[in-house]
């Protein structure tokens, strides 16, 4: 009985942690978008990003939520960070004005998913960094992820991908935890 206590304790407190990650898919010049859209459509990419942010928290900026086609994603907490907008303007998510205020709200699991503005405010706080760097600079882009201190960051993961009938660019999967003492 005392064995399976002490597990449930570790497991409460395990699962009341906060992971800060920031998934976002981004071009060697750093570009993230273009005209409030995603500048690549990566099949893997968005299976990816489904499997990841499934069943978690997603925080982003009103241009992002507004981008969505059918709003709210589905199976995830959504919350919009907006300091001018009402909680009717974002069905099906939670409104908070400021990164601060969202993060106190939350508990495991949390993927900040753009834009710009929210990403550089995320990035000081960030655990883990998702990209899916793409092998191309875009002709056209008016949206960038703030620079990436690669002193501050140690590579846990790669995936290469190349181009193939679905994916019309060269990519990979790359996960960034933030240095600590330990690694």
């Amino acid at each position: 009985m005392a064995g399976n206590l002490d597990f449930s304790l570790f497991t409460l407190h395990f699962s009341l942690q906060k992971m800060l990650s920031i998934i976002v898919a981004i071009a060697e010049n750093s570009a993230i978008g273009s005209e409030n859209k995603l500048i690549y459509w990566l099949p893997n990419d968005l299976k990816r990003f489904k499997a990841l942010t499934t069943g978690n928290t997603i925080i982003m900026g009103r241009r992002t939520f507004e981008s969505l086609p059918k709003g709210a994603l589905p199976n995830r907490r959504n919350i919009v960070l907006s300091r001018r907008g009402k909680a009717e303007d974002f069905p099906g998510a939670d409104l908070y004005s400021t990164l601060d205020e969202a993060l106190a709200s939350c508990e495991g699991e949390v993927y900040i998913i753009g834009g710009a503005s929210v990403y550089k405010q995320a990035l000081p706080k960030a655990d883990r960094l998702c990209l899916t760097y793409i092998y191309d600079t875009p002709a056209k882009a008016d949206t960038f992820f703030p620079e990436i201190d690669e002193s501050e960051w140690v590579e846990t993961f790669r995936e290469e991908h190349e181009v193939d009938e679905k994916h019309a660019y060269r990519y990979a999967f790359v996960d960034l935890e933030r240095k600590t003492v330990d690694n």
